[in-house]
């Protein structure tokens, strides 16, 4: 703490449980996150501490009813692992009589089973299912059967109130492809996971990515610090924190932090006034981005002196219709060509593009902004 020059008993302050949380972050790692995660300390999303957990070997479980809990916990693996499970309390609009309920009606035998005892709102029923916590209750079945179901389901029970209506059986579940439904895709999934408990349980959302980030030569965070000082590089994450703290002078330097979802975590980089004309409005609009600049060093920390900021969903959509060149004449719009690969002979491929796209206004809380931020 001295090079910020605080007192020595605020410096303890922070040593303190800086050295505890370390130590059980290095021995109790799945206890350590599950109570982050359920006390949700600090300015960081729960999906970067979910990451974190991820990147120090710590098995992310599946969402499921059948295993769901009020709280978030650990759960014992067949090879002695300890798994993390999140809570049903981070499902988006659920309250917590319905949570108690669909934790204490469990094990559930079906999907009809589980709308009739557990007594979910159909909003919350259809987040359940979007996000794969009903799958083991409709096994074959892609999500948009068992969402067809619940809606059957729910339908029948409003008629079920009306008095002198004749009340029918159960509809059974459809036949898993006999609904003639798509199955909703890789990316529609992660999509959904992001609007509904505002995490990406089940896979890192940067990692459809990867493909297209090492074919544009963007480093990623565990190689920032094999790079030479004033090194320009392309770096690219989710965003985790952006900040704009004033300075004595009037002006504002832009700090953001990116999640590659590598084995470094986190990419620093800081905008000073003279690049926010391009680079601003991209890095307080969009969830993921692809960012240039050049490499900057105190003491052992790494930071990225950024002057370049873009979209990375549009980088990946120019990547998809027409290659690496569309790629490289994207950024040398507004900017000198940088650490791009050139190769022409390589044709456009599905990149995933999609998987990475935050979710409506259910997504929460998926990074950091300081006060006044936007402005």
């Amino acid at each position: 703490m001295g090079a910020y020059g605080l007192a020595r008993a605020h410096a303890v302050a922070f040593a303190l449980p800086t050295l505890q949380s370390a130590w059980l972050k290095a021995h109790y790692p799945a206890p350590f996150y599950a109570g982050l995660l359920e006390h949700d300390p600090g300015m960081y999303p729960k999906r970067l501490v979910l990451a974190d957990a991820r990147r120090r070997g710590v098995p992310i479980l599946p969402v499921d009813v059948q295993h769901f809990g009020t709280d978030c916990r650990t759960e014992q693996l067949p090879d002695g692992r300890l798994g993390l499970r999140v809570s049903l309390t981070d499902v988006h609009g659920i309250t917590d009589d319905q949570a108690a309920r669909i934790a204490a009606g469990r094990p559930y035998t079906g999907v009809a089973d589980f709308r009739a005892r557990a007594r979910p709102s159909q909003p919350v029923a259809d987040r359940l299912v979007r996000i794969g916590a009903l799958d083991a209750l409709a096994p074959g079945a892609h999500r948009r059967e068992p969402l067809l179901q619940i809606d059957e389901l729910h339908r029948q029970h409003r008629t079920a109130a009306i008095p002198d209506q004749l009340v029918l059986a159960a509809p059974a579940p459809p036949e898993p492809g006999a609904t003639g439904l798509p199955a909703m895709s890789p990316q529609e999934e992660l999509c959904a996971e992001l609007e509904v408990i505002g995490m990406d349980a089940s896979r890192h959302l940067m990692e459809p990515f990867h493909p297209l980030l090492a074919e544009l030569g963007v480093t990623p965070s565990h190689r920032l610090k094999d790079q030479r000082t004033g090194e320009i590089v392309l770096v690219a994450g989710a965003k985790v924190a952006i900040q704009t703290p004033p300075m004595r002078s009037g002006r504002r330097t832009i700090f953001v932090s990116l999640d590659d979802g590598s084995e470094g975590g986190q990419v620093d980089l800081t905008y000073f006034d003279d690049t926010h004309a391009q680079a601003a409005h991209p890095l307080f609009h969009h969830h993921l981005l692809l960012a240039r600049g050049t490499i900057s060093r105190r003491g052992r920390s790494v930071t990225v002196i950024g002057t370049h900021a873009w979209n990375l969903q549009d980088v990946a959509d120019a990547h998809a219709a027409g290659g690496t060149p569309a790629v490289r004449a994207l950024l040398a719009a507004g900017s000198a060509p940088g650490p791009v690969h050139d190769d022409a002979d390589r044709t456009a491929t599905d990149t995933g593009a999609g998987d990475g796209r935050p979710a409506g206004p259910g997504a929460g809380r998926l990074w950091h902004a300081s006060q006044g931020s936007p402005g």
